[in-house]
């Protein structure tokens, strides 16, 4: 019984979020508060709650923090020069847009943390896709996919699970998995390619000048939209690959969830260097005096957490308190930033405090359990030999269903006894685990997901809709790699 309404649960959660019929935040809490009573154990729903709550609190906390602290260093200009690095490579080519973002998403991911990932890569290319008319989710879906693949990483957090749960070494776990995560990671490239000429046919190839959108190169109309919502138009006079001349206009609006009109960037003027830039190089806020002190301390702070000398949520708690006090000391400054980042750090921290409700429910009536267990019996007895094979299928839907923390501790073990029994090593099973990270980072039981969504301004069932397919093909040419190369 508690099998089914959990499977229950999650369905109805997904199809009320992806059909907009409910907020997710509202979801989160509503639709488990619901069926803990159906279960019978409503007098309960307060424990579970703030149990949930007081698992994720320490997320939220770090959020809240590295929200302000990344908000700080984009605000003082540390990420200026990756910014027109990326803008340079990207131009007004779609396809160079999208790859770029997969590159970015990939290189910043080597932090091990799916939050700074997220809030740096959609500050770099947030401007460009609202500039060129590009769809949001294939910004939100390739960055996802990409920092769930990299976040396989031993710092990371999913193989020190597996090497804590099955008493293994993390190093033993990772370094053998190498090929076939980097086949994984080749495929996130080849489909943001693949995206990114789809985005190209969709809006055309734009020269530069072209994509600054002057009065006589585009016209914008407002049909009801705005944010990150796909009520805006815009028609371009698009330039076709490979050839001169203009074609006619391209109209963004519809295509794709998440689309919206172009607007122009504070600051854009006309040359490539000083007009498209995505953040405005005149702003007040820069620090050009305090740029090696902001890197080093970022530097500090990222090493701070790979060597684990302090919890997260306190290093980005110390490094938001000094990067505010340095940047502007005056109380008015400080003030000032913290404000411009509050709406980011209301949306996070709140939906965290909601996928509590549904983490706390959702373990404590026992479902998570139940569901569990119902998926290892339903193994059959002769695919015992092949547990390494199923444990990389379970994980995908597992692992997306569930926390890292629910499936290492809870159901890697069971699936390393039974595959023990037919001489399969915890080593394998381990790998095999960690095929399922690429769908794991849109779970809406992720914080970060909510940073990227947020800061992208995009629906979260919109997100969903778009990258569950592209990040479970991911994973399964994970899976598969793994086992063509002899490691799984």
């Amino acid at each position: 019984m508690l099998t089914v309404l959990g499977f229950a649960m999650i369905a109805t959660f997904l199809v009320l979020i992806m059909m907009k019929k409910m907020s997710p935040i509202a979801a989160l809490v509503l639709i488990p508060a619901l069926f803990c009573v159906a279960v019978g154990q409503g007098a309960q729903l307060g424990d579970y709650v703030i149990e949930g709550v007081g698992k994720l609190a320490p997320t939220a906390a770090m959020l809240m923090f590295a929200i302000v602290y990344f908000g700080v260093m984009i605000d003082v200009g540390l990420f200026d020069p990756i910014v027109r690095g990326i803008l340079r490579f990207c131009k007004a080519d779609p396809v160079r847009v999208v790859v770029g973002t997969a590159v970015l998403a990939a290189i910043v991911s080597l932090d091990g943390d799916g939050s700074t990932t997220f809030m740096i890569t959609v500050s770099a290319m947030y401007p460009l896709y609202k500039r060129l008319g590009m769809s949001l989710v294939v910004m939100t879906g390739v960055a996802a996919t990409a920092n769930g693949v990299m976040n396989t990483l031993p710092w990371g957090g999913p193989t020190a699970r597996a090497a804590t749960a099955l008493k293994l070494d993390a190093g033993d776990i990772f370094v053998p998995m190498i090929p076939a995560l980097g086949m994984g990671l080749l495929f996130v490239f080849v489909l943001a390619y693949v995206l990114g000429r789809r985005e190209r046919k969709r809006i055309g190839y734009l020269t530069l000048d072209e994509a600054l959108v002057s009065e006589t190169d585009a016209v914008l109309v407002t049909a009801g939209g705005g944010g990150g919502g796909a009520g805006g138009r815009v028609n371009l006079r698009k330039r076709p690959a490979g050839g001169a001349g203009d074609a006619p206009g391209a109209d963004t609006s519809g295509d794709a969830p998440g689309a919206a009109a172009p607007v122009t960037p504070a600051g854009a003027g006309a040359g490539e260097d000083e007009g498209f830039q995505g953040l405005d190089p005149n702003r007040a806020t820069l620090r050009p005096g305090l740029y090696w002190f902001n890197a080093g301390l970022t530097v500090a702070l990222l090493a701070a957490m790979i060597l684990e000398l302090m919890p997260i949520p306190v290093l980005f708690l110390l490094g938001a308190a000094l990067a505010l006090t340095v940047n502007y000391p005056k109380m008015a400054e400080q003030k000032a930033r913290i404000a411009a980042h509050a709406d980011n750090v209301l949306n996070v921290s709140g939906m965290v405090f909601a996928a509590a409700v549904f983490t706390g429910v959702l373990t404590g009536t026992g479902m998570v359990k139940h569901m569990a267990d119902w998926l290892v019996g339903a193994i059959p007895e002769g695919m015992g030999p092949h547990m390494g094979l199923i444990t990389g299928l379970l994980s995908i839907p597992l692992t997306y269903f569930m926390s890292n923390d629910g499936f290492y501790f809870g159901v890697v073990p069971v699936l390393a006894e039974a595959g023990a029994a037919h001489g399969v090593s915890p080593l394998e099973i381990a790998r095999a685990s960690l095929v399922g990270q690429a769908l794991h980072m849109s779970s809406p039981l992720v914080p970060a997901v909510y940073v990227l969504v947020g800061m992208a301004k995009v629906e979260f069932g919109d997100h969903t809709k778009f990258t569950v397919k592209w990040a479970a093909l991911t994973a399964l040419v994970v899976l598969a790699a793994g086992m063509l190369f002899g490691i799984i």
